[in-house]
């Protein structure tokens, strides 16, 4: 049995739904103070009061993001409270979905801003305690597509692979710093609120992709992060193979990805245009669930997989083939 993290403290943003509140309640499940942190102070604390019914104990920090300042006094309120911080996870996020063109500038930007500056603004607050301490762990939360694009989510994907490569400099830069460490959880697609409260500019109603996964698989994936450090994680197999897939033959991997989200990615029903939670929080889908798996013993196959599995299996065996048509022609 995993050991228990009765003495931990843990700093999480993005706390009041989906994978943040998930998370949360894995850590306290394990014993750990955890320090929630979110816009929204209602959903913060019927997370914290689950948190102690857990084992945990919990505090409730209301905090946006996009706020260098005052995630400079979540990181004050965390240290005075229990003493220092062991766990920073930098998740709070938002998407928009739509063309490139029909994303208004200020949601485009305020994605941006809360994906990758949320994420930078909760290492500026920390680091400086863990240069202090000389230990600590940073878990930044990313995606899958970090590492390939995805159609109508320009906004969402640029700030995640901006994280990524964030998180790898700043690895760099503490290389000398053996007790600290900065990882990454790149989730595939997640059951969460995420969907729910999306911008959405496509003119029809989103939903996630096939197959999709419990939030509680990623919290399992941020706490063994906790317990034992890797630079990086993914949470689903589609995220692995669509980065292999995408380094071996990118154009074949981007359009088999593009034909997917077309068809998958959408339900039958017209949407009105919105801005969703992007710029203002929604008091609606607060739980860690968004309710998208279906409560059936398998889910439907998803193409993608095969396709993204098969595509670097076939290019490595041209190569092969070349020589061996090669070696014919030379007898």
């Amino acid at each position: 049995m995993a050991k228990r993290l009765d003495d931990k403290v843990v700093v999480i943003t993005g706390a009041s739904s989906g994978i943040g509140r998930a998370t949360a309640l894995e850590f306290a499940r394990q014993g750990a103070a955890v320090v929630l942190a979110a816009r929204r102070m209602a959903p913060l604390h019927e997370v914290a009061e689950e948190c102690v019914e857990a084992g945990g104990r919990a505090m409730v920090v209301p905090t946006d993001v996009n706020d260098q300042h005052a995630m400079k006094q979540l990181a004050d309120r965390a240290i005075d409270a229990f003493g220092g911080i062991d766990i920073w996870v930098n998740n709070a996020g938002v998407i928009a979905f739509g063309r490139f063109e029909d994303i208004p500038d200020e949601v485009f930007e305020q994605v941006v801003r809360t994906d990758l500056f949320g994420t930078v603004h909760g290492c500026r607050a920390v680091l400086p305690h863990f240069l202090d301490r000389g230990e600590g762990i940073i878990i930044n939360t990313a995606s899958m597509v970090s590492n390939i694009g995805q159609r109508y989510a320009t906004p969402y994907t640029a700030a995640k692979f901006a994280v990524r490569g964030f998180t790898e400099s700043l690895r760099q830069e503490l290389v000398d710093e053996p007790g600290i460490h900065v990882c990454m959880v790149m989730p595939a697609s997640i059951d969460t609120p995420l969907w729910q409260h999306a911008a959405n500019y496509t003119g029809r109603a989103v939903k996630p992709l096939n197959p999709i996964h419990p939030p509680e698989q990623v919290a399992s994936a941020i706490l063994s992060l906790a317990r034992t450090p890797q630079r990086e994680m993914f949470v689903g197999t589609e995220g692995r193979l669509a980065a292999v897939g995408n380094a071996m033959a990118p154009q074949l991997t981007e359009r088999a990805l593009a034909h997917t989200i077309e068809r998958d990615m959408f339900t039958n029903r017209s949407a009105a245009p919105t801005s969703g939670g992007v710029m203002q929080p929604m008091p609606e889908y607060q739980g860690a669930s968004g309710g998208w798996i279906e409560p059936k013993p398998k889910r439907p196959f998803s193409w993608t997989n095969l396709t993204l599995f098969l595509l670097p299996v076939l290019l490595a065996s041209r190569p092969l083939a070349s020589r061996s048509a090669g070696r014919r022609h030379a007898w």
